[in-house]
């Protein structure tokens, strides 16, 4: 029997076959991106900036020049010779309601694949409450399939604060670091399972977690950073510095592509832009490798066999050489 293929492996297995058969003329995929910093890449996170990264290669909707994790993972893309359209419409310390009641006319177009963040704590005067994320995301899935039945829609979620756990204002006050990521990605489970047009939850912040519990990333900033670790906040503990928006984006590149976050390689572009160490960029990779679906060993025997299907084909294609008269 054959193995079931979800459908980040099934667009996996294509774009592989895309790129080891003769180029055909297509129109690139096109991307969006609705989210405030933690998906423009808060200045708060060091230098360079991820906020300026490579602007002029994604279209900002809102025309505040603003490059970010869209702008990584179109150079993620880029590497990998793929050809993805990338726009984001973003805003500051927003969630999807906001989105959704002033900036509809930006974003009501027909789009290949949608990635929607929202709010970092769920709901600004109620953490932890995913009511409205539940609201809002089901009425932009239904906006952007409405243009595009077959769109791709991927919410996004985030990381635990580093300040709402270790400090005593902070609503996650006490409890393991893990806990606000949990009950974030819980309630964007919670908005998937709430609306039939939404594909998949991107888990960025299971990959900040994972990064910390395998030794890569310090777990707790405030009492300093241990030696040979990545801090993946920034210095406010809040925003992601650069290795925490370079993680996020790798996440987002593994579950948008299907593609192994591990195929960009140690000397991968973005990471010598903001110089990370060979190391640390392999680190990381192999942590966003660990949190999305790559496909399988069995997955790719099924894809070797694909094409030689169709190289079989094309030979079949060929005109016939011609007989001799006897």
């Amino acid at each position: 029997m054959s193995p079931r293929l979800d459908r980040r492996t099934i667009r996996g297995m294509a774009l592989a076959i895309a790129l080891v058969l003769p180029s055909l003329p297509a129109s690139a995929d096109t991307i969006l991106f609705v989210g405030n910093s933690f998906t423009y890449g808060d200045p708060a996170g060091g230098s360079p900036s991820v906020r300026n990264y490579r602007a002029g290669t994604v279209t900002d909707l809102n025309g505040t020049g603003v490059g970010g994790v869209p702008a990584i993972f179109k150079a993620f893309t880029e590497q990998m010779g793929l050809d993805y359209t990338v726009s984001l419409e973003t805003v500051g310390g927003s969630g999807l309601d906001l989105h959704y009641n002033t900036k509809l006319p930006l974003i009501d177009q027909a789009w290949d694949h949608v990635v929607l963040q929202s709010y970092s704590t769920l709901d600004v005067s109620a953490p932890g409450n995913p009511a409205r994320l539940i609201q809002y995301s089901s009425l932009l899935a239904d906006v952007f399939a409405a243009r595009n039945p077959a769109v791709d829609i991927q919410l996004m979620a985030t990381w635990s604060r580093a300040d709402q756990t270790y400090r005593p204002s902070g609503h996650w006050y006490g409890q393991p670091i893990s806990a606000m990521y949990q009950d974030v990605q819980a309630g964007y489970e919670a908005a998937k399972a709430n609306n039939p047009f939404i594909s998949g939850v991107i888990p960025v912040g299971a990959a900040w977690n994972a990064a910390m519990e395998a030794g890569v990333a310090d777990p707790n900033p405030y009492d300093g950073i241990t030696p040979g670790q990545v801090n993946l906040w920034a210095p406010d503990s809040y925003h992601a510095s650069a290795y925490g928006y370079y993680l996020e984006a790798l996440v987002v590149f593994g579950q948008i592509t299907g593609l192994d976050p591990l195929s960009l390689g140690e000397t991968e572009r973005v990471a010598a832009d903001l110089g990370f160490t060979a190391a640390q960029t392999y680190a990381l990779q192999q942590i966003a490798h660990e949190q999305v679906a790559v496909p399988e060993p069995s997955s790719l025997l099924i894809l070797g066999t694909s094409l030689g299907a169709l190289a079989w084909v094309r030979r079949r294609r060929k005109p016939a050489p011609r007989r001799l008269a006897a």
